[in-house]
């Protein structure tokens, strides 16, 4: 919630705010008065009827100030005068019954309490002093319709409730942390205990492994020296030159007695000594072969990783999903290994699906295959071996493949198989699940998990919509903060050419700079008198990454989730913004242009209103 929808509600008889904070908080940007309340700073003088002072409290008492000054304000304070309290600690911490006492003995009474969603602000409460007992106001701010000893019963009442809703809550936040300890050193003993067991058969199965290569490799050397023992043979080239005449007899009987020739004078000479030029109808043989295992170029990557690199045991499905995100190498039993090798993976993800639903590792962890297991070991071996972490994707019943709960997984993602954007029908789905879906089940999103275990490049920056607009004049400030702090799909940044007055953006999160965009998307919101609906970025945002557009906007016809030649951009790649180009070249230049239905029509394509 922000600052004016918790305020303005009760600024109804109110002409004067004063500004007791204080301290290092600046709250003038965040209050957006209307017209006809005036802000003033505190002259130490009693806050009288018609006035509302402005309080902080919180644990820096430098920014935020202390709880004496607190105290002191609410003791200034006349019948009929309202106060604002921002808090700097957190709801679940409010140190309120600090400020109970004080409240009571000078008879204010708390009208409304809510979180507020900014960095160093985090609840706030509006305070009435009052000589009798006002109504409550409900979530909206709107005040119950009730008096007397009717409020008095419904406060009362909606204090038991809410104590016994939240002692449960205490106690059911007590035993989930007290499970996680428990687990905690449940599994550092196990890993100190077995460590050394581990370990030890480690080095046992390398060990056999290694043994085992080295026979391997002295019985390819013995086959390969017998190999080209026959076919230097004398015996093995007459017999040859026997089947090409066979084969051709009106061409190679002709040259059958030269080749023959050619092989007896050979003989003769390989015992006697070198000649001095070979002949000239001599072949030459093979080039030896230099024993390296070459691998088809998937996704190696040289410099800089700006995205996340994956190594996995997956479908072909899952497979051709996240390499629309990230960089993918899918893992088979034959070449696992040495791809693990030289591409070095952020992280390795085993699907559980890929070993029971048929292809090249099915059977792996049923126990039916030992041969699988144990190369999956190797790649799990192999990628601890560089420092990445191995992760299991349980997308199926962990009875369809119970031998992989046996091997050592550094995480365990239990979730269902997401879903690629692009392979939604929109007209179809509609767009409420298309959100949902973009939220959070799509495969940036499961993607998004994996990077953050393996300190990644995150899939979900490439999400981040920078907002350029250049407000002119306190309405339009205010007008831009509001329409920004209310996007479902929040910006990662405003671009302005002078940030004054948008500190309200910063303590909320959203960075507010000057000079060029840095995030993928650029959204221009220069024209503010625009109306922008809360759910705008989240649908433009869909589309994108539904379609892969370059840029995504509204048509004169309105069209919907097609393909178009031109539209008004309203969400536009960045390297295509700055570019400088004109939009209605765009499609000429090979770019593609997405169109989403406007405000101005009533009904979409996908059946609810836009």
């Amino acid at each position: 919630m922000r600052l004016t929808d918790l305020l303005h509600p009760h600024l109804d008889g109110v002409t004067t705010v004063v500004d007791t904070t204080g301290g290092g908080l600046r709250l003038e940007p965040y209050l957006h008065l209307p017209p006809g309340v005036v802000l003033h700073g505190d002259d130490g003088q009693p806050v009288a009827e018609g006035a509302l002072a402005l309080l902080s409290y919180g644990p820096d008492a430098e920014l935020h100030g202390s709880e004496d000054a607190c105290r002191a304000v609410l003791a200034r304070m006349r019948p009929g005068a309202r106060a604002l309290i921002v808090f700097g600690h957190r709801a679940a911490d409010l140190p309120y019954h600090r400020l109970l006492d004080a409240l009571v003995a000078h008879r204010c009474q708390v009208l409304r309490a809510a979180p507020l969603d900014y960095v160093h602000l985090h609840a706030g409460a509006v305070v009435a002093r009052t000589e009798e007992l006002l109504p409550p106001h409900d979530f909206f701010g709107r005040p119950v319709p009730s008096d007397g000893h009717a409020t008095a019963l419904r406060i009362a009442d909606e204090y038991v409730f809410a104590d016994l809703a939240s002692r449960s809550l205490r106690a059911r936040v007590q035993d989930l942390e007290r499970t996680v300890e428990e687990a905690e050193r449940a599994r550092g003993a196990a890993g100190q205990d077995g460590i050394t067991d581990r370990l030890s058969a480690a080095v046992r199965e390398k060990e056999q492994l290694a043994a085992a290569l080295r026979a391997a490799r002295d019985r390819v050397d013995v086959l390969q020296a017998r190999v080209a023992m026959l076919e230097g043979s004398t015996s093995l080239r007459v017999g040859k030159a026997l089947v090409t005449a066979a084969r051709s007899p009106k061409r190679g009987a002709a040259r059958l007695p030269g080749e023959l020739y050619g092989l007896w004078r050979g003989r003769r000479r390989s015992a006697g000594p070198a000649p001095q030029s070979a002949p000239k109808d001599r072949t030459e043989p093979d080039a030896p072969l230099d024993g390296r295992f070459h691998l088809a170029h998937r996704a190696l990557t040289a410099g800089p990783r700006d995205r996340l690199v994956l190594a996995g045991v997956l479908t072909p499905a899952t497979a051709e999903d996240f390499a629309a995100d990230v960089f993918v190498n899918r893992l088979l039993p034959h070449d696992g290994r040495p791809l693990v090798q030289r591409t070095d993976p952020d992280v390795l993800v085993v699907q559980l699906s890929a070993c029971t639903g048929g292809g090249p590792w099915w059977l792996t962890g049923t126990g039916l295959a030992p041969d699988l297991d144990r190369t999956l070991a190797e790649l799990l071996a192999e990628t601890r071996v560089l420092g990445r972490p191995a992760v299991l994707w349980r997308d199926a019943p962990a009875s369809a493949a119970p031998g992989l709960a046996r091997f050592a997984w550094d995480a365990v993602l239990d979730a269902g198989t997401c879903v690629r954007l692009a392979r939604l029908d929109p007209a179809v789905e509609g767009r409420e699940r298309l959100r949902e879906v973009f939220r959070a089940d799509s495969t940036r999103v499961r993607l998004s998990q994996l990077a953050r275990s393996a300190g990644a490049p995150d899939p979900l920056d490439e999400r981040r919509v920078a907002v350029l607009a250049a407000p002119q004049g306190r309405t339009e400030v205010a007008r831009l903060v509001g329409q920004v702090l209310g996007q479902l799909h929040r910006p990662a940044e405003v671009v302005v050419p002078d940030p004054a007055g948008l500190d309200e953006l910063t303590a909320a999160g959203v960075p507010v700079r000057r000079g060029q965009p840095l995030a993928p998307w650029v959204a221009d919101w220069t024209d503010l008198a625009e109306d922008r609906p809360e759910t705008l970025l989240l649908d433009l945002m869909c589309a994108q990454e539904h379609s892969g557009a370059d840029a995504v906007g509204h048509t004169p016809t309105s069209d919907d989730y097609v393909f178009v030649p031109s539209l008004r951009p309203l969400l536009v790649r960045r390297s295509l913004h700055l570019s400088g180009t004109a939009p209605d070249t765009w499609a000429a230049q090979g770019h593609r242009l997405f169109a989403v239905r406007g405000k101005g029509a009533v009904m979409s394509r996908m059946g609810e209103p836009s």
